[in-house]
């Protein structure tokens, strides 16, 4: 494995540093098991999901979301 240091990714371009991350993020989800999370964060995840199949007909759809970020309407409500 080559080391490369923090400075050194600092002085490539954004564009290969964002690919760089890409590459990374792809390793990273490539074994979800891998990633630990807690308790707490686990029992949330399970009660948004459950409140979720209880009214899926809730909150916004994406288009809805994707209009209130574009207007910046989200700061309002």
């Amino acid at each position: 494995m080559n080391n490369i240091s923090i400075a050194d990714i600092l002085e490539l371009p954004v564009q290969e540093r964002i690919r760089l991350v890409e590459l990374i993020w792809d390793s990273v989800a490539a074994v979800p098991e891998a990633v630990e999370i807690s308790p707490a964060l686990k029992a949330e995840l399970e009660a948004r999901l459950a409140e979720f199949e209880a009214n899926p007909e809730a909150g916004y759809s994406w288009d809805q979301v994707k209009s209130r970020l574009k207007d910046g309407s989200w700061r309002i409500a």
